[in-house]
């Protein structure tokens, strides 16, 4: 099972400080809007999404059909695919994907932990 891009989105209080905070950890931001409350950041291979009032707790993210760059992949698991293979191994989801859908679609499950696992499909 490819799940694609990996990120951490954090729940951020107040975007302009964490966005300062990051970059002098050496990230910088290559995408999002400030206006809408996000900003993505990249320091090497590393991605952090800042969310500002859009969810409650942080989230580990994956992203089939990206690489870590974001660049299309020609190849990649489904998003529906890894939901099937996620209930097949006895998985519970919080959310899922339609099955008879195609294009962007995400599920959701927890960890042991309750940390929360956001699969997100774009394309």
């Amino acid at each position: 099972m490819n799940l694609g891009a990996f990120s951490v989105s954090l729940a951020v209080t107040d975007l302009s400080k964490s966005k300062a905070f990051y970059e002098n950890l050496g990230f910088s931001v290559f995408a999002g809007d400030a206006e809408a409350g996000y900003l993505m950041l990249k320091n090497g291979e590393h991605v952090l999404g800042l969310f500002q009032g859009m969810f409650e707790k942080n989230i580990l993210t994956f992203n089939p059909g990206w690489d870590q760059h974001g660049n299309n992949l020609e190849s990649f698991d489904d998003v529906r695919e890894i939901q099937a293979q996620l209930k097949a191994s006895g998985l519970s989801l919080s959310a899922e994907a339609e099955p008879e859908s195609s294009g962007p679609a995400s599920v959701m499950l927890e960890d042991p932990d309750g940390n929360q696992i956001l699969i997100d499909q774009h394309r």
